[in-house]
């Protein structure tokens, strides 16, 4: 881990020095994911599952799956099911992963590459791993997460992206410490490639140790950073963090009883180990969430035409060939 590397950080474009007197954002809370199953029987850790909902808007749920090395015939994916109301974001750390959907979207994502599909108004999907994986076995590592749309968008035409790996861009902190793959959303003036309907940035960073990555952060957007493995820390506080745990900076926007202390959000290595983590931040949407299950409105009422419009099969059916 991780497939996409450079061999010398300082051949990329570089973040900004840090200026010692710009403010910093603090940690509110450091939280350990619970682990669980989903799909076919696929290990997940559940990296938002212990965090107040009101510190991850506009993100719903974000999943790490594995790491974990499959004998041959362990490989598992998830079945046909339907969403509606926000989008998935499916990113291949290491291992292979088809999907398909009912509007017609689907490829093959592996070591470094992203799917970013969107819900929208409904869909059916499928992710799963190919059948030579399955037979041979191997190693699978990925994260999913959920993105939030706002009430007005929760209804659009459903879409894909397929986020080749060499898309991704690349970037270095100032002294070659880190290296960042910049998968969607503005980061220093470099925009990545996702299209997000709901104003967010996505990232995985590489940082080596002893080194720290400081990076500014737009003030508006809530910011959290989820360690796939290693230890370090995060904050100004230098609040220690490690595999499996999320790490939850201060500064929303605006909103009341929240602050907005900071512009730069900095994450550390320990001294021997390299940390790689997953950070993300967005624009609060605001709303009132209904999550259940495969669907994510703003009511009761909505989710519960969200079932009967699945169960009538308007929201999509399975292509011919893909059952």
């Amino acid at each position: 881990m991780p497939a996409v590397t450079v061999e010398n950080t300082l051949t990329l474009p570089r973040l900004p020095e840090p200026v010692a007197a710009a403010p910093e954002r603090k940690v509110l809370a450091v939280e350990t994911a619970p682990s669980g199953f989903e799909g076919e029987g696929f290990p997940v850790r559940k990296a938002l599952a212990s965090i107040k909902p009101s510190y991850l808007d506009p993100f719903i749920m974000m999943d790490q799956m594995g790491e974990v090395d499959y004998a041959p015939g362990e490989p598992k994916g998830t079945p046909w099911h339907p969403h509606r109301g926000f989008e998935t974001v499916t990113y291949m750390i290491d291992g292979v992963m088809d999907h398909h959907d009912s509007n017609g979207g689907g490829g093959t994502i592996t070591d470094g590459d992203t799917q970013w599909m969107t819900a929208g108004a409904g869909i059916l999907h499928k992710e799963a791993p190919p059948e030579w994986l399955v037979q041979q076995g191997g190693l699978f590592h990925g994260i999913q997460l959920w993105v939030n749309l706002p009430g007005a968008k929760k209804m659009i035409a459903p879409a894909y992206q397929d986020i080749g790996r060499s898309n991704v861009v690349l970037l270095s902190s100032h002294d070659g410490g880190a290296l960042v793959r910049l998968i969607a959303g503005d980061l220093a003036g470099q925009v990545g490639p996702g299209s997000t309907q709901t104003p967010i940035t996505m990232l995985h960073a590489t940082i080596s140790p002893g080194a720290r990555l400081t990076m500014p952060w737009r003030q508006d957007f809530n910011a959290l950073a989820y360690a796939l493995s290693g230890h370090g820390t995060a904050g100004p506080e230098r609040r220690p963090i490690s595999s499996g745990q999320l790490a939850v900076f201060d500064g929303f926007g605006n909103r009341p009883g929240l602050t907005t202390s900071g512009q730069t959000i900095t994450i550390s290595a320990s001294a021997k180990e390299t940390l790689e983590v997953i950070v993300l931040g967005g624009e609060p949407i605001g709303e009132p969430v209904a999550h259940y299950g495969p669907f994510v409105m703003n009511t009761r009422a909505e989710l519960q035409q969200a079932f009967e419009d699945y169960q009538a099969g308007r929201l999509g059916s399975i292509p011919a060939g893909h059952a």
